[in-house]
This record gives C-alpha cells, structure tokens and sequence, in this order.
C-alpha cells in the first residue's frame, strides 16, 4: 500500500485578492466633505493653491472653468459637483490637484478642486476591499476601484479617468 499523495493543485487567488494586489500601491488622499478619497499618486502632477479660475462658457455643471497655470490652460472640476454634492466653498485649505490621465483614448491634463489634501499614503494589498456590493441598479459607481483602510478610515479608491470622463457620475 502507498502512501503517497496526490499534488495539490496552487489555488487560484480570489478576485478580491487580485484586486488587491493590483491596487495596492501609494496614493495622494483627499478630503471631499467629509468622504476621503485615494487618487493613484502616479496620476498627479502637482498641487497648487486656489488661483482665479475663469468660467467657461457652456461648459458642463462640475467644471468649474479654466486657469492659466504656467502658460498653460488648464480645465479645472469641482469633484464635490461631479460627485453630486453642493459646490465647493473657498478655504485656506481648498487647492487643486493637477492630474494627468487618459480620456476617450487622449492624455488630458486637468485639474481637480478639492476640499483638503491629506496626504500620500502606501496602501497594501491586505488593506483593500472591493468597493461594496449594493443592490442591482441602485447606483453606478464603477469610478471607486476599491477602499482602501488607514487604521478607522476608509478611502474610496478613484479611477481618475472614469471620474473626469465626459457627463456626470450618474446617482441613486
């Protein structure tokens, strides 16, 4: 009689695993509200204070206008409107983050107004989630690629390209 055993086939990993390790990484953190969100650090050009912006004429409701940043212009999002909040108010920590991503298939550089910049945190595999499974149809919000856990925070992990894309993120 033998003893020997058969191998054991490697398991495959979990999609939420896969997911995690694909999204671990660092990330420029913000404050919108009172909700923090990660943006992929690798995505972000710089930060600067708030400067004037200039209306853009029939342009969509959550970009805000334009700014003249080096020689440059620059379109500029108030992501509290995009998100479906109420716009955002000056403060002496208000900034926009400026970011490089791919839109429709075309590298834009854009800016993004936001709240508050936190920080830049490395976030590891074993401290991101899939984003929440919620009810059929009740909301689309294939912009949070995870959440990401900071000890008791949570930080909604954005796809800066499907956030900025063309037409509001659509709501419950």
């Amino acid at each position: 009689m033998s003893t020997a055993t058969a191998p054991v086939p490697p398991q495959a990993a979990s999609p939420a695993a896969e997911l995690a390790a694909q999204l671990a990484g660092k990330y420029m953190t913000f404050k919108l509200a009172e909700e923090v969100y990660g943006l992929e650090i690798l995505k972000v050009r710089e930060i600067i204070g708030l400067m004037d912006i200039t209306r853009l004429p029939r342009s969509a409701g959550f970009v805000r206008g334009v700014i003249n940043l080096r020689g440059k212009v620059i379109p500029v999002a108030d992501l509290r409107v995009k998100f479906g909040m109420e716009a955002c108010q000056a403060t002496e920590q208000t900034v926009i983050i400026v970011v490089q991503c791919s839109i429709g298939g075309r590298n834009l550089t854009m800016g993004m107004l936001v709240d508050q910049v936190l920080e830049v945190l490395s976030i590891d595999a074993a401290h991101i989630e899939p984003p929440p499974a919620l009810a059929e149809g009740t909301t689309d919000a294939d912009f949070v690629l995870g959440v990401g856990k900071a000890g008791d925070r949570v930080i909604f992990l954005v796809d800066i390209g499907k956030v900025l894309g063309d037409g509001p993120i659509p709501t419950a």
